[in-house]
């Protein structure tokens, strides 16, 4: 079992940036971000494989950055011209090898082994 912890989320303008972390209690091969919005379906945003393999949602594509520190076993999100539509819960997610990440969908497969409990992030217009 792993236990995950988010840090990082907050409030912000459009435009602006935000980082999230996610601090693990072991070291897992394949880590993501999901979010979900107020009456939506909780979906991938970013997710980093074994050998540090990436997959980013189209919709995040070039304005988020994923990425590890395995010494560390931290997660991290770099958030950057953020938008209205990014406002949500931000959930980490970890999984056991074997796994992967799932190209274009910011998810890892087949499915997480692990939850954090979520960080709100809100951008305001």
């Amino acid at each position: 079992q792993v236990q995950l912890v988010e840090s990082g989320g907050g409030s912000v303008q459009a435009g602006g940036s935000l980082r999230l972390s996610c601090s693990a209690s072991t070291s897992t091969a394949c880590m993501a971000w999901y979010r979900q919005a107020p009456g939506k379906e909780r979906e991938g945003v970013a997710s980093i494989g074994r050998i540090d393999t990436t997959s980013y949602a189209a919709s995040v594509k070039g304005r988020f950055t994923i990425s590890r520190d395995n010494a560390k076993n931290t997660l991290v999100l770099q958030m950057n011209s953020l938008r209205v539509e990014d406002s949500g819960v931000y959930y980490c997610a970890a999984e056991f090898f074997p796994c992967a990440v799932v190209d274009g969908t910011g998810e890892i497969g087949p499915a997480p082994d692990a939850w954090g409990q979520g960080t709100l992030v809100t951008v305001s217009s």
